[in-house]
């Protein structure tokens, strides 16, 4: 679990239509037949973010159903204690209706839906789902859970970008004072670039954990 004294969230953005991949990534699998989708909630979890809100938009359903299928939205599936002994539940799903504008509408659609999370989590560590060979261990790196290293801690105004051989990558770690200004400043299919381009954003050299890169075609 965070080790924050306020919860940091996952938010996989998951929206798309993949058009030069040829399907949604939403529905994607792995060789051995796990979802890309499945197996990114799985590694945002284990790295200690809780909950993982999902923005979906093209084929939606069909994504809301295979989360289904693999037990993350069923109707008894919790796991963190909100105030008051309330349950919130593990993974969160959240619907882009405007996704073909492209990554920043599912981005602004993920910020909004953290902003009424209860309760409200101090930073969210986003990722797309088209990194299907994303470890925990990177996530960990990034929001300061990774044993064995000292970080500073995570928390409102933190803006870190995992690198690899000083590419900038994935995850990133947004704190929740920037979401605001995100949202109403993303546009297109670029997503948090521009702003964390503008802004003072703290690279986290990751290429000893793994190789961040994200599938963009079929092989």
């Amino acid at each position: 679990m965070c080790t924050s004294p306020a919860p940091i969230a996952g938010l996989v953005l998951a929206a798309g239509a993949g058009s030069r991949y040829g399907m949604a990534k939403a529905l994607a699998r792995h060789d051995d037949g796990l979802p890309w989708l499945v197996r990114t909630i799985g590694t945002l979890t284990a790295a200690g973010c809780s909950p993982v809100i999902v923005v979906l938009g093209a084929r939606a359903p069909e994504a809301r159903a295979l989360l289904d299928e693999f037990g993350l939205i069923e109707a008894g599936a919790v796991k963190n204690a909100g105030p008051g002994g309330v349950t919130a539940p593990s993974v969160v799903i959240a619907l882009a209706e405007d996704w073909a504008e492209g990554l920043a509408a599912s981005l602004r659609a993920g910020l909004r839906h953290a902003a009424e999370l209860l309760p409200a989590p101090v930073a969210l560590a986003i990722v797309p789902v088209d990194v299907p060979g994303l470890r925990s261990s990177t996530v960990a790196r990034l929001i300061g859970t990774l044993p064995g290293e000292t970080r500073a801690s995570v928390g409102p105004d933190t803006l870190r970008q995992a690198s690899f051989d000083t590419r900038p990558g994935h995850p990133v770690v947004i704190g929740r004072s920037h979401w605001a200004a995100l949202i109403n400043s993303a546009t297109g299919d670029t997503g948090a670039r521009p702003y964390l381009q503008s802004h003072d954003t703290r690279l986290v050299e990751c290429a000893d954990l793994e190789t961040g890169l994200d599938v963009d075609k079929r092989d």
